[in-house]
Order: structure tokens, then C-alpha cells, then sequence
């Protein structure tokens, strides 16, 4: 019976340290059930907008070996935008954390391409 307890204080303690963890460490607060559907919908539209990113030139340009090499500027641009944002608005170095999210963005689409030419065959 004693070990029931201890469960259970042991339960008590991590939902607690959770709580202190993620309200104070890390700012976060419970989301407001009231907002799920405009939340819901302005992380769909920003998914919307942010797949056609790489997709308007494929829209746009008729000869796929053009609309490809368009594709890969335009993508990096925008991840520099964003990331130079990113930067900006966190208070970490603008430059750093563009040149950061482009790189990371380019390996992503580099192994994602990689593995659609392997599957491809």
C-alpha cells in the first residue's frame, strides 16, 4: 500500500515539474480551446502558402530543367527571408539564423530529392 503512495506522490511531482517547466522555463501556456479553429486554420493557410513557395515555378515555367533550377532559388530565398525574420524577431543573430534555416531547409530538400531518385529508380 505504501508503494501506491509513493506512485502517486512520484505522479504529483512530475506533473508538477512539467508545470514549472513549461510556464516559467519556457514561457508556454495552455492554448485557449476557444481558438483551436482559427489556430487550426492559420496553420493550414501558412502550409498552403508555404508548399506553393517551391511549386510556382513548376506553375509557371513550361521546360521542368528551367522550372527546377527556379525552384531551388526561389526556395532558398524565401528560407533566407524566414530565417533572417526568425532572427529578427527572436533576438538571435539575423544573418546566423537565415544562413542557418537556408542550410538546414537545402540538406531537407537534397535528401528528400535523393530519396524520390532512389525510389524512382
Amino acid at each position: 500500500m505504501d508503494m501506491v503512495y509513493v506512485i502517486f506522490g512520484l505522479m504529483n511531482v512530475q506533473r508538477f515539474l512539467i508545470f514549472l517547466l513549461s510556464r516559467f522555463e519556457l514561457g508556454l501556456e495552455k492554448p485557449d480551446p476557444k481558438r483551436a479553429l482559427q489556430s487550426a486554420l492559420t496553420i493550414a493557410i501558412a502550409y498552403v502558402l508555404g508548399g506553393l513557395v517551391p511549386l510556382l515555378p513548376y506553375m509557371l515555367i513550361p521546360v521542368a530543367q528551367k522550372a527546377l533550377v527556379a525552384s531551388v532559388m526561389v526556395t532558398i530565398l524565401a528560407l533566407l527571408i524566414f530565417g533572417f525574420a526568425k532572427g529578427y524577431f527572436t533576438g538571435d543573430r539575423p544573418v546566423w539564423s537565415a544562413l542557418q534555416t537556408a542550410l538546414i531547409g537545402a540538406i531537407a530538400s537534397a535528401a528528400a530529392f535523393g530519396m524520390a531518385k532512389a525510389v524512382q529508380g
